[in-house]
């Protein structure tokens, strides 16, 4: 088979293929807001779409992409790896390279980790944190928090606090309890029930970009040593540099007994993910031998993934991304800084290192008002629309909203950026904010149709 000679004949049909035999509702989604451009070749912080144009990647694939896209040192690894015919997945065997990610794993993870479980998703890591915690404390419960976001299975649904995903698939797991996110009393009260196996958080909220408040991940360290209760971070957002830090948690200090993770640690080549945690808790686990196999799944430790993280580490750590990703994102944030205080409807900016959060809010300025009651009648998820088509249509930007109903649009470029990407979308923010301010103006316009049309088709 030529595959690349398959892709390229066929690459006219991407979206009638999806259409017929994928999600025909997300190409109608795409289409609607312009960002089917079919994408056709990346290299770093850029993709290259079919007509040849250059769009500066500030998703990354919903943080996939810490180290770039198609990074040649994870390439060249995973050569390796195929050309010296490996022997892969034996089951009743274990893996050297498997053995070395965990090593890896545990020596940069806070809070003195010792064992892994290897996952592929960032769900399959928060099912396995769930389940590892209920067995170990033999407590059935979970305390999770408003606006959390830790996957679309049944189990890691169960703790999810968006409304929006849970619907259609109740009844989900039992004792599982929600808290508002950075309230200690209200974690308290759950915890003390005495069922509560663990509090699973994300130390910033990928749902909005919401740090935790100070003092919060402290307070709920305590709280679970009190009442006997794992404390499990997800980091599948936040880890591996995202937020200036190896782990989110750092900001604040406080040591997790798991920690959940995934998207960037694959180097966007191979599906992986880990549970970290300490062996006495894995321990009562997998307690006997009869027990080896208490969590287990078939594609977890899988050589080429193993190899991708080994790889993606090595990139993180040499090429210094930790730090780039805590500079370049107070640069950033700085920037936009200055933008709010200049364009009212630029309310806040939120997040840590470059995971950041734009917050827009209801103008004073009567016209500005006028169009903002409108777009807000017609549908709560239509204004940041008006900044993220224009960044991609006139700026070849690549960003998207941090949620429903939120009017935040969240940035999540790969680490390796530098002041030059910084400046060109800071340059284009600026212009993207101008047309926003001015009511009546194309920008309104056009978001307006857009939801007129919505409404229309989804009639």
């Amino acid at each position: 088979m030529d595959i690349l000679k398959l892709v390229a004949n066929r690459m006219s049909e991407t979206y009638d293929l999806h259409r017929r035999f994928v999600n025909p509702q997300l190409v109608r989604v795409l289409e609607v807001i312009g960002f089917n451009r079919n994408y056709c070749a990346a290299e770093g912080a850029h993709l290259t779409d079919e007509k040849g144009q250059d769009v500066l990647d500030f998703l990354a694939g919903f943080g996939v992409f810490n180290i770039g896209r198609n990074h040649p040192q994870v390439i060249d690894v995973l050569h390796q790896m195929l050309d010296a015919r490996c022997a892969n997945l034996i089951q009743m065997d274990v893996g050297c390279i498997s053995g070395l990610l965990a090593e890896t794993l545990c020596s940069i993870a806070p809070g003195n980790m010792d064992a892994v479980f290897f996952t592929n998703s960032g769900a399959e890591s928060v099912e396995g944190a769930l389940k590892i915690a209920r067995q170990a404390q033999r407590k059935p419960g979970v305390v999770y928090c408003e606006h959390a976001f830790h996957g679309l299975t049944l189990g890691a649904l169960s703790v999810n606090g968006a409304p929006e995903f849970r619907a259609r698939n109740e009844p989900l797991l039992p004792h599982c309890e929600m808290v508002p996110f950075g309230d200690l009393e209200a974690l308290e009260i759950s915890l003390a029930k005495g069922d509560k196996a663990a509090f699973i958080f994300e130390p910033i909220q990928g749902k909005g970009v919401f740090p935790a408040p100070e003092g919060f991940l402290k307070g709920a360290r305590e709280l679970c040593d009190k009442h006997g209760a794992l404390l499990i971070a997800d980091e599948v957002q936040t880890g591996f540099g995202r937020t200036g830090r190896m782990f989110a948690v750092e900001h604040w200090d406080a040591e997790p007994d798991i920690i959940t993770v995934s998207k960037a640690l694959s180097g966007g080549f191979i599906p992986v993910g880990a549970v970290i945690t300490k062996r006495s808790i894995h321990a009562r686990v997998f307690d006997s031998m009869e027990r080896c196999f208490a969590h287990s799944n078939t594609f977890g430790q899988n050589d080429l993934a193993m190899a991708a993280g080994l790889a993606t580490l090595d990139v993180i750590q040499s090429q210094n991304l930790v730090e780039n990703s805590r500079v370049v994102g107070e640069y950033i944030k700085k920037g936009l800084e200055e933008l709010r205080d200049r364009y009212e409807m630029l309310t806040e900016i939120r997040g840590r290192g470059l995971m950041i959060g734009l917050q827009f809010g209801r103008p004073k300025s009567i016209a500005l008002k006028t169009g903002w009651k409108l777009l807000h009648s017609m549908n709560n998820d239509l204004f940041c629309q008006m900044i993220t088509m224009p960044l991609l249509e006139k700026h070849n930007i690549l960003t998207q909203v941090a949620g429903h109903g939120l009017d935040t649009v969240k940035i999540l470029p790969p680490l390796i950026i530098g002041q030059a990407e910084a400046d060109r979308f800071l340059m284009a923010m600026e212009d993207v904010l101008k047309q926003a301010h001015r009511f009546p103006g194309a920008a309104w316009t056009t978001v307006k149709n857009l939801g007129l049309r919505t409404a229309r088709t989804s009639a």
